[in-house]
């Protein structure tokens, strides 16, 4: 089992960046595609990108592709979501996700497990 931790949250403005962590404890953390998925007040939980286990394969959805970066490093448990060029539409919970599949899945029904969220609001 998996158990993960979202930080890296808060409020920035148009045009800036933020990067998240999540950081998972338990075992065998190598053996999970990582995802990263954002709900909006109102609206559906979406997937955002998503990484391969080794870190070779990454994917991504249309409105974050060029400006947000998935990456992990499995040493330290940890994957991480680099945003740049964020837009308000972009404001959302942001949650971290992990999936015990052997290809990187784009949708909340393939992940396994799930972190509380957080926060990310972006102003015009």
């Amino acid at each position: 089992q998996v158990q993960l931790l979202e930080s890296g949250g808060g409020l920035v403005q148009a045009g800036g960046s933020l990067a998240l962590t999540c950081a998972a404890s338990g075992n065998f953390f190598s053996n999970y595609v990582m995802g990263w998925f954002r709900q909006a007040p109102g609206k559906e939980r979406e997937f955002v990108a998503a990484i391969s286990r080794s870190g070779g394969r990454t994917a991504y959805a249309d409105s974050v592709k060029g400006r947000f970066t998935i990456s992990r490093d499995n040493a330290k448990n940890t994957v991480y979501l680099q945003m740049n060029s964020l837009k308000p539409e972009d404001t959302a919970v942001y949650y971290c996700a992990a999936a015990s599949t052997f290809y990187v899945g784009t949708t909340t029904r393939e992940y396994n497990y799930w972190g509380q969220g957080t926060q990310v609001t972006v102003s015009s």
